[in-house]
């Protein structure tokens, strides 16, 4: 299922290959979002354009909207979004997060009132595992509770353990189902690493996760507030503890600086709204920094957006595309949106062609050197 190629000598970053039902996935890689079945703007030829290996669901907005009957009528998610390549799903746990004023938390599960209209809605470990069934995806993941930051040692501890009984429930649903991709294909599945900021919380949690014997780890509970720092040493608790045979996926990370410190700590996989999110608002992403075109010195700019952009956005000026944003044309919206991540997924295969060579370290600091310069 994973086969690890190569260990950059100058770092612990990794080179490997996750085969999946739909496909194969070169790791690092980049999982763009595609929260309720699409990739905001894009078009799945879009994605395939940009190589896009694999992409992400959301298990508790799917579930809500269109609901698992419509879905099922398609015989799957793939088929209903026309996606052929993999899909990740996660498993609700991160809206135990997003959602805590909605929520209440038990052994059993997880009581919402959702946010679309109030109605009581459940989640265990078992219904997130047969919704992801039923959606079909290549990869689910184990429902867990993502704590807050910051939190107390106690609620920490209550949380992770509490994770470590939910992922037992799931793994016994999936023995007892044996639940497969669209089209065929056994379902894969990841744990995810809980723990907040304790470092022994998160090696339990590690421990108990591997225990069990799944086909992924992912470390959860990043990104939710924490300073950079913390989630550095997130990673730095769990990383050791996870079998090198199996891939490591962070979640809800981060920009490019973040991906790239992360990979030299042995992560393989990331997925994050952000490329999407601040297109929208008029942020394009490049190897010289970050652009913001609601800025005037754009106004006239007959460069293209930037040389290392997708084909078919460079035709268009920098005016042009600040015109778009400024008069809020979904063409801005979505030419930005591509942009960001064709620069995501260009900067994991330059990852990937360094690591091979046994530069890793050297890339990372050149990258980050040229992008904090901030020269354009």
């Amino acid at each position: 299922m994973f086969t690890l190629h190569h260990r950059d000598s100058t770092s612990n970053a990794r080179r490997g290959t996750l085969t999946t039902p739909h496909g194969e996935i070169q790791t690092p890689i980049f999982m763009p979002v595609g929260t309720q079945g699409t990739v905001k703007t894009l078009h799945p030829d879009d994605l395939l354009s940009i190589d896009a290996q694999i992409i992400l669901g959301n298990t508790y907005h799917l579930y809500l909207r269109p609901g698992l009957e419509v879905i099922e009528t398609f015989g799957g998610l793939h088929n209903f979004m026309q996606w052929q390549r993999p899909i990740l799903t996660d498993s609700g746990g991160f809206q135990v997060w997003s959602l805590a004023k909605l929520r209440k938390i038990s052994e059993e599960g997880v009581n919402f009132q959702n946010h679309l209209n109030g109605a009581a809605t459940f989640l265990s470990p078992e219904v997130s595992m047969e919704i992801q069934a039923t959606l079909g995806s290549d990869i689910a993941m184990l429902f867990d509770e993502c704590p807050p930051y910051p939190c107390d040692r106690n609620y920490a501890e209550e949380s992770t353990d509490l994770t470590s009984r939910w992922a037992k429930r799931c793994k016994e649903w999936v023995q007892n189902n044996k639940p497969e991709a669209t089209d065929g294909g056994s379902q894969l599945h990841f744990g995810i690493v809980q723990g907040s900021v304790y470092a022994d919380l998160r090696e339990r949690s590690a421990r108990a996760l591997v225990d069990l014997d799944f086909d992924g780890y992912a470390v959860g509970g990043v990104s939710v507030g924490e300073p950079e720092e913390e989630m550095f040493r997130a990673i730095e608790n769990a990383v050791p503890f996870l079998p090198d045979d199996r891939p490591r996926y962070a979640m809800g990370l981060g920009t490019p600086p973040q991906l790239l410190e992360m990979i030299g700590r042995g992560v393989d996989m990331f997925d994050c709204v952000m490329p999407t999110r601040v297109a929208r608002n008029g942020m394009a992403f490049t190897f010289d920094g970050p652009m913001n075109f609601k800025n005037a010195r754009y106004e006239k700019d007959t460069s293209p957006l930037h040389t290392d952009t997708h084909p078919s956005i460079l035709p268009f000026s920098r005016a042009y595309i600040r015109h778009l944003i400024k008069a809020g044309e979904i063409l801005g919206l979505r030419l930005l949106s591509l942009h960001n991540l064709h620069f995501f997924l260009t900067l994991m295969e330059q990852t990937r062609s360094a690591i091979e060579a046994d530069r890793f370290s050297e890339f990372k600091d050149q990258f980050i050197a040229r992008y904090k310069a901030h020269n354009i």
